[in-house]
């Protein structure tokens, strides 16, 4: 069966809605993927991963550290990153997670030709060698699955 991979920051967490985030980022501060809102109802897509995970779908998450070279604050961004999803998504048991370098090709983690993403980045759903989906409409799109 194939893996629906999601991105995070801008996908499913808001990390460009937190005040000073690029600042934040700049001065190696994680606060912003601490601080995040969800864009999605999460309680809705916690019961859609779920349920298609049942159904024999992987569900996993690709998603990319800050532009730095310092390895400490790598650690404390995965470190978050993999907080919030504990936090917002405690009942999803992922199947892979995988936090990479910035720019990190993510179609090299495409097992499955019919592995989805979905992310708000275009060159990385154009690059996907699965079936790629932008963020507008996560739920009903999954709804299709």
């Amino acid at each position: 069966m194939p893996t629906i991979f999601f991105d995070m920051d801008g996908t499913i967490a808001d990390l460009y809605g937190v005040s000073g985030w690029l600042e934040n980022l700049i001065n190696s501060n994680p606060r912003p993927y601490i601080e995040a809102k969800p864009l999605v109802r999460l309680n809705v897509l916690a019961r859609q991963l779920n349920k298609l995970q049942s159904a024999g779908y992987k569900i996993g998450i690709i998603s990319w550290l800050a532009k730095s070279n310092d390895e400490k604050f790598h650690e404390k961004v995965t470190a978050a990153k993999l907080a919030w999803l504990k936090k917002h998504l405690a009942s999803v048991c992922f199947d892979e997670i995988h936090i990479v370098a910035y720019g990190t090709a993510k179609e090299s983690f495409a097992t499955n030709p019919l592995d989805i993403l979905f992310d708000d980045e275009a060159p990385n759903r154009t690059n996907w060698t699965g079936r790629a989906f932008n963020v507008d409409s996560i739920l009903e799109t999954l709804k299709t699955l």
